[in-house]
This record gives structure tokens, sequence and C-alpha cells, in this order.
């Protein structure tokens, strides 16, 4: 036996591999934080201030051509402040689409109440010119009619529901929009209608979120399309 093997045999008793290995510390595992699906309460937040809304302009128990402020504070804290906090949410759990919504919706019902807020002075600044101020704010719901026929496109592979939900909310945009630059009163009872409908859609793909194997005992189909 050489000398190199006797000098290998003399590290190997003084420094046996289990002493060597455990002179280092273990690597930490650290586990994921688990974050809840925010989905469900974005859905929650539009559908409630959306319903509210379409009932005033379908005319359904109020006169469609009166006033519909009590939804300003649902725009502000429901429709908007949760809905822009789910947006943000989402991601965090990764999902580009959903935080593109979420985050877009809420801003619009955030906006939509400051028109509405006085002290704001948007109203007060059109003075008596009805006709520009309907105008104006045709142009503004025609915007969100072209951001929402995106979303519509954007959507195409989820699911039904979801490609539902974003079809009968660019129809409402485009009513609402058409009743404001043509002062058609039917036009905006029509939009109320389909926004009615679009809420119905919202809350039920709300559920079916929420209804989930771990906590229920059913489950609400959404017609998965990827």
């Amino acid at each position: 036996m050489t000398e190199s093997t006797h000098t290998n045999h003399d590290v190997e008793a003084k420094y046996p591999s289990h002493t060597i290995a455990s002179s280092y510390p273990p690597i930490p595992i650290y586990a994921a934080p688990t974050i809840a699906n925010p989905g469900p309460l974005g859905l929650s937040s539009f559908a409630l201030t959306t319903f509210v809304l379409s009932l005033h302009n379908a005319g359904a128990g109020v006169p469609a051509n009166g006033p519909s402020n009590v939804v300003v504070g649902l725009a502000l804290f429901y429709g908007g402040l949760v809905q822009l906090l789910a947006g943000m949410w989402e991601f965090k759990t990764g999902n580009t689409f959903g935080a593109t919504a979420f985050s877009s919706y809420g801003g619009f019902w955030l906006s939509f109440a400051v028109i509405f807020i006085p002290g704001f002075n948007i109203l007060k600044s059109y003075g008596d010119d009805s006709h520009t101020l309907d105008q104006s704010l045709g142009i503004y719901l025609l915007s969100w009619a072209i951001f929402t026929g995106l979303m519509l496109i954007a959507s195409h592979r989820s699911s039904v529901g979801l490609v539902s939900l974003f079809f009968f909310l660019f129809i409402t945009f485009v009513l609402l929009a058409a009743a404001k630059f043509n002062n058609s009163l039917t036009t905006q009872i029509a939009g109320g209608a389909f926004g009615v409908i679009t809420a119905v859609i919202a809350w039920y793909n709300a559920l079916s979120g929420l209804l989930t194997k771990d906590s229920s005992y059913f489950l609400l189909p959404v017609g998965r399309l990827n």
C-alpha cells in the first residue's frame, strides 16, 4: 500500500464524512405564503355597483330620468376602492388579465363617482349647457366601451361565463353612450336592462369562484374554453 493511500485513510479517519457535512448549516426552506383568490371579491364589487346603477338607468322602481346619486358611495368604496384592491392582489397572484380588468373598472367607478361630487366642480363647469355635458359623457362611456371590447377579445380563451360578462358589459356601454349622444331615454333604459344582466352574470362568476371543492358540496360550471 502506497504512502498516499495511508494518508487518505488517516484523513478520512480524522474527518469522517458526516462530520464534514454537519459543519455546514442546513439550507432553510421557506413555504410560499398562501394567497387567496381575489376574483370573487372583485366580481362581487363590480356586480353590486353595476346592479344598483343599472336599475336606476332602467327605471326599475325609480324614474329613469331621475337622479342616481345613491350609487356614488358604492362607486367610491365598493365598486371603486375594493375592486382596485382586488386588482392589486391579482398582480400578486400573477394574473395579468384579472389585475388589468379589476384595476381598470375600479378606476372607472372611482372616476364615475367623482363626476357627481360637488367639490370637484365637474358638472358645475358645464353650467346650463346640458347638450355639451351629454356629449362629453357619451365620449366617456364610448371610451370605456372600447376598453371593454379589448377585454372581450383578451378573454376569448377563459370561460363562457367571463366572455358573456364582457360581451354584455360591452353592449351596456355602447347603449349608454348612444343614449347620451342622442339624448334618448329609451336607449338608456335598454342600457340599464343590459347592465342588470351584466351584474347577474358577474355575480354568477363570483359565486362559481367561491364554491370550491373544499368549501362546497357542489360547483357552478363556467364553461372553460382553454
